[in-house]
Order: C-alpha cells, then sequence, then structure tokens
C-alpha cells in the first residue's frame, strides 16, 4: 500500500515565509531610501514634479511589498497552525491574529493601491496634484494609525498564544506583547499631521522604525526559531 504523502512541515515554511519577508523589507527599504523625503502635500508644484520624478521607485516599491504581504499571509498561516497543534483550547485566539492579521494585509494592499495610483497619475500623464494629495492621505492613514490598532491587535494575541502553549520560546511572547504596547502608543499620531519629515505624524518616521518595522521584526525571529526548531518538533507542529 503506497503511503499518503506527508504534509509540509510548517515550521520550515514559516521560517521561509519569515526570511522572505526580510529579504523583502531590506529591497523595499533600499529603494524608499534612493527617492527621498516626500514634500509637504499643500505645496501641488513640488508634490506633482516629486510624484513624476519618483513614479518608476514607486511602483517597485508596490510591487515589492504586494510580494512582501503574500508572503505575511503564508507566516500567519504557518504561526496559527503551530499554536493550535500544542494547545487546541488556543485555537480561537490563535484565529483572532490570524484573521487580524489577514485584515492588515488588505488595508495595506489597499494603501499600495492608493500610492501606487498616484504614481501611475504622473506616468505618460500631466500629474493632478489634488488627486495626488487625496490618495497619498488615504495611503497615509491606512500605513498610519489603522495599521498600528490591528497590529497591535495581532502581536497582543500572537503574544498572549505563545506564551500559554509554550509552542515557542517564551521570550518571543514577551517581545510581541511590547510590539503590541508600541504600535497602542503610536495610534494617536493620527493627530500629528502629514509631513513625511515630522516624527510623530500619520506619515512621519516614527511610527514605521516604533510600530510597524518592531512587529516585522518580530515575525523575522519567529520565523528563524521555526526553523531552528522544526528537527525536534513533529510534524504539522
Amino acid at each position: 500500500m503506497i503511503a499518503p504523502p506527508r504534509s509540509p512541515d510548517v515550521r520550515l515554511w514559516t521560517g521561509v515565509a519569515a526570511i522572505a519577508v526580510a529579504a523583502l523589507l531590506l529591497s523595499e527599504f533600499i529603494v524608499r531610501e534612493s527617492i527621498g523625503a516626500r514634500p509637504e502635500l499643500d505645496d501641488p508644484r513640488a508634490l506633482a514634479e516629486f510624484v513624476e520624478r519618483t513614479s518608476t521607485q514607486t511602483l517597485v516599491i508596490v510591487l515589492i511589498d504586494t510580494v512582501l504581504m503574500a508572503s505575511l499571509i503564508v507566516f500567519l498561516a504557518g504561526f496559527r497552525q503551530i499554536i493550535t497543534h500544542a494547545r487546541r483550547d488556543l485555537q480561537w485566539i490563535a484565529d483572532l491574529a490570524y484573521g487580524a492579521g489577514l485584515v492588515f494585509v488588505a488595508v495595506t494592499l489597499v494603501g499600495d493601491a492608493m500610492e501606487a495610483g498616484s504614481a501611475l497619475d504622473a506616468v505618460n500623464m500631466t500629474p493632478d496634484p489634488s488627486a495626488i494629495r487625496a490618495l497619498t492621505e488615504g495611503h497615509i492613514l491606512m500605513f498610519g494609525a489603522t495599521g498600528c490598532v490591528l497590529l497591535a491587535l495581532v502581536s497582543a494575541a500572537s503574544g498572549y498564544v505563545t506564551i500559554l502553549s509554550r509552542a515557542l520560546p517564551r521570550w518571543t511572547g514577551w517581545l510581541a506583547v511590547a510590539v503590541a504596547i508600541a504600535n497602542l502608543a503610536w495610534v494617536p499620531s493620527i493627530f500629528g499631521g502629514t509631513s513625511d519629515a515630522a516624527f510623530f505624524s500619520a506619515g512621519g518616521v516614527g511610527v514605521a522604525v516604533f510600530a510597524t518595522f518592531p512587529w516585522l521584526a518580530w515575525v523575522i525571529a519567529v520565523g528563524i526559531v521555526t526553523i531552528r526548531s522544526r528537527r525536534t518538533a513533529p510534524n504539522g507542529a
């Protein structure tokens, strides 16, 4: 009798997805740094010129971010499986983390579409500053306070199930809790305006450095841990 094929190694693929996130994040950072700071939204001429000059790089960033979000979906599914295999009674909380993570991915993709829309407005066309401004403001909100709330929920639920299930080292759970607190701390940045140069603003560097990046760092840390521990874990966990 032919034995049924084994299911894919969930820890391996969770780790591979996290490593892909790291590589894509680095690529996105390099391209974004080559663009420079965006002009203020109330300077229509400078804004139109900036978007026209950086449209190609912006579309590259959006493409990279789309693949990054796909990798995050794989990671979230693998993380959920690892937790539920260890403690089935925690499945509803693991599902909460997974569901909130998927909503974050969806919101991010909508934000990416807005950013790509502003770039496409300058490709072989005369840029419309009012359209670019509207798309940019929506994009900033989704990557700012909206993303922070969702990541806080994902991180808090992930930290809770990690600590209780012991499916992963406890320090990864406490790290997730710290990430949740950091994201909640930056939710009020929605009231800080839209300046790209300001530290505490809806579109400022503070959100990226102290909210989004810490969560992605947690994803990468969990991915490394799952790959290192997969030889001692049963298949499917």
